[in-house]
C-alpha cells in the first residue's frame, strides 16, 4: 500500500503534486503521473501541472476540476498525520511486518527509511521470518 507523505518544508509544491497524481488516478494515469513529476521536479507548480496532463493524454478540463476541488486534500493530510505518527521522518519509507492470524494487525513493524539497498530490506525479511520461528 503506497501512502502520501507530501514534505512541504523541503519540496513547497509537494502537496499538490501529491493531490496530482490522485487527480490522475481518476483517469487511470496514478502511476504514469507519479513517475512524470518525479523526473520534472522542478515543474511542480499548479500552473504546470496541465501541460504534464497532456503530455500523459489525458482530460485536462477533467483533470482541473478534481485539482482545483481539493477532494483528496483530507485524504492526503490524514496519510501525512499517519506517517508523523508512526515516526516517518522522509520519504521513501517502507514498512515491512508480518501480519496476525487474522490479517488485519502487523506484529513488530519495521520502518526502512529513506533509499535503502535490498540487503537493509534482506536483512528486515530474515529478522522478521527468524522471530516467527
Amino acid at each position: 500500500m503506497i501512502r502520501d507523505f507530501p514534505l512541504e518544508s523541503i519540496h513547497p509544491q509537494a502537496f499538490k503534486a501529491a493531490e496530482a497524481s490522485h487527480c490522475a488516478n481518476e483517469q487511470d494515469k496514478y502511476w504514469e503521473m507519479h513517475d512524470r513529476l518525479f523526473a520534472n521536479q522542478k515543474t511542480l507548480g499548479v500552473k504546470d501541472l496541465p501541460q504534464h496532463t497532456e503530455a500523459l493524454g489525458m482530460d485536462v478540463t477533467k483533470f482541473q476540476q478534481c485539482l482545483e476541488s481539493g477532494k483528496y486534500a483530507a485524504r492526503i493530510r490524514k496519510d501525512l498525520a499517519e506517517g508523523q505518527r508512526a515516526r516517518v521522518i522522509g520519504t521513501p519509507g517502507f514498512f515491512l511486518g508480518v501480519t496476525d492470524p487474522t490479517g488485519t494487525d502487523i506484529i513488530a513493524p519495521r520502518l526502512i527509511s529513506g533509499a535503502q539497498p535490498y540487503a537493509a530490506f534482506q536483512a528486515a525479511i530474515d529478522s522478521l521470518l527468524a522471530e516467527q520461528k
